[in-house]
């Protein structure tokens, strides 16, 4: 392995670890916000209980996590 493959090659997945955190984060922020826009009676109670505003908000921001894992997660293309 030469110099160059070498630094480039872990300067990408150390620049992937953030991307990883905040979509594992959003994920499941957004998963507690759609719980408690649909009133579940696991969900901890708050000013989203019952708003169905939070059931669209979590879901949006639940998909935006997991599109950050699967981004993050995907092996760079070679060339």
């Amino acid at each position: 392995m030469d110099e160059t493959s070498r630094v480039f090659g872990g300067y990408d997945r150390r620049m992937r670890i953030g991307p990883l955190v905040l979509g594992v984060l959003l994920l499941g922020a957004g998963l507690v916000w759609t719980a408690q826009g649909l009133n579940l009676p696991f969900a901890p109670r708050s000013f989203m209980t019952a708003d169905r505003a939070w059931v669209v908000i979590g879901a949006v921001a639940a998909l935006g996590g997991a599109v950050l894992i699967g981004r993050s997660l995907r092996r760079p293309s070679a060339g």
